[in-house]
């Protein structure tokens, strides 16, 4: 007999492959399915598409009741993402009483695709990230493009994943904070931008609904715009 954790799982799979959604892949590396590995795209019209991040999300048998651990590999220079581990820092991840039992993989997916452009300031765990993001977006910009190590992380022909999990770990590069630094100290000053984010994207729920305006905007572009 399969655990509820098993079941749950399986549904939240199917809720993901039936949306299909833009810059998102993820699979179940073990037959129990409490390990997955997921890939995901930068937003459109942000300077994160087209970048690619590959990432981890470890359940227990206790889910949905507790949130999953999830993980970049592939790490991002992100106000919310530990550079040394790679663990992703959202409230509703970090802390079991934030967490709703209403929340799905998918959900998790989205956050983490929402988040990457659309940072928290607020008690970053990458303080230099954050530092450099409110003092100057544009140089930020280009610190994250030239880490990323362009156009070697890019992807033609959409994401393609190894069959051994264990390759995917081996494959990324992790970056310290004296490469960074190195990085960002050759590149020259920009006007500061100001920062802004709307508290909306902080919500799961909300994130969903907002992927499926944008399927409907898709399918129907002329009756979109008259809106």
């Amino acid at each position: 007999m399969y655990s509820r954790a098993y079941l749950l799982l399986e549904r939240d799979f199917q809720e993901l492959k039936e949306n299909n959604f833009k810059g998102i892949t993820a699979f179940p590396i073990c037959e129990d399915l409490m390990e997955w590995g997921a890939d995901i795209e930068g937003l459109q019209n942000t300077f994160w598409h087209g970048l690619f991040f590959q990432l981890t999300i470890n359940f227990t048998s206790q889910y949905n009741c507790v949130p999953p651990v999830v993980k970049f590999l592939t790490i991002p220079f992100h106000p919310n993402v530990d550079q040394n581990t790679g663990r992703a820092c959202i409230d509703f991840l970090d802390d079991p009483n934030k967490w709703n039992t209403s929340y799905t993989l998918s959900s998790i997916l989205l956050t983490l695709q929402v988040m990457l452009s659309n940072p928290v300031l607020e008690n970053p765990v990458n303080l230099e990230a954050a530092q450099m993001l409110i003092k100057d977006e544009s140089l930020y910009k280009q610190v994250v493009l030239r880490l990323f190590n362009q156009p070697s992380q890019l992807r033609d022909n959409g994401p393609e994943f190894p069959k051994d999990p264990d390759k995917v770990i081996r494959s990324i590069k992790e970056i310290s904070f004296n490469d960074y630094y190195k990085t960002w100290s050759t590149i020259a000053t920009s006007k500061a931008t100001e920062h802004y984010r709307s508290s909306l994207l902080e919500d799961p729920d909300f994130i969903v609904e907002y992927y499926k305006w944008k399927k409907a905007e898709l399918k129907h572009p002329k009756e979109w715009n008259l809106k």
